[in-house]
């Protein structure tokens, strides 16, 4: 008798948040550690966070290869937000600074980094209504972490769908968590010294 697996072999992105966990919940820990929301201030600091990392990330949304795989891709970015919600928290653009990812990037690599800027957007759902108590919102302050008007959920999911279809050898998909892992790194880093 032939026994049939029917174990759903899981996905890219699930792939890809069991191989970065331990990462991303570090750096979740991290900054929730800095008390973000006791003030307009340390709030601040965390969107300059969200500034430096997105700059890093700006060309790979103009991308024409990445546009082709991930549709609406270059609707998805958010710069212009933050740097928006720092003019309503009264703060400077952080200075400019080399990308921390280059803009002709593998395409894997580049899928990791992308992954991690919209689970963010996932999570930033969350962080929006808690900017509510220091009067933020999508009108001032907090707009980067308004959801898509479609929902955040249908947004991520529509993402995950794009990104999950992209034929990738298993040498790119240990580029890919490599990505997500250096974006992760690259936003921890930013905290260490915006909350220096």
């Amino acid at each position: 008798m032939t026994t049939i697996d029917t174990t759903a072999v899981p996905t890219r992105s699930q792939r890809l948040k069991a191989a970065t966990s331990s990462t991303h919940d570090s750096l979740d820990k991290r900054i929730m550690s800095e008390d973000i929301f006791a003030s307009r201030d340390r709030f601040a600091r965390f969107v300059r966070v969200q500034y430096r990392f997105h700059r890093d990330i700006q060309a790979l949304y103009a991308a024409p290869v990445l546009g082709a795989l991930l549709p609406d891709l270059a609707e998805r970015q958010r710069l212009a937000q933050i740097a928006k919600d720092l003019g309503d928290l009264q703060q400077s653009l952080p200075a400019d600074a080399a990308p921390a990812v280059a803009a002709d990037v593998e395409l894997a690599r580049a899928l990791g980094w992308l992954y991690v800027a919209e689970g963010s957007n996932l999570g930033g759902t969350i962080l929006f209504k808690m900017a509510a108590k220091l009067g933020l919102g999508a009108g001032f302050g907090a707009s980067h972490l308004a959801a898509h008007p479609d929902g955040a959920a249908r947004h991520w999911r529509q993402f995950t769908a794009a990104l999950d279809t992209v034929p990738l050898t298993d040498a790119q998909e240990a580029q890919a968590i490599e990505g997500a892992n250096a974006a992760f790194r690259t936003v921890r880093g930013y905290v260490e010294e915006e909350f220096a």
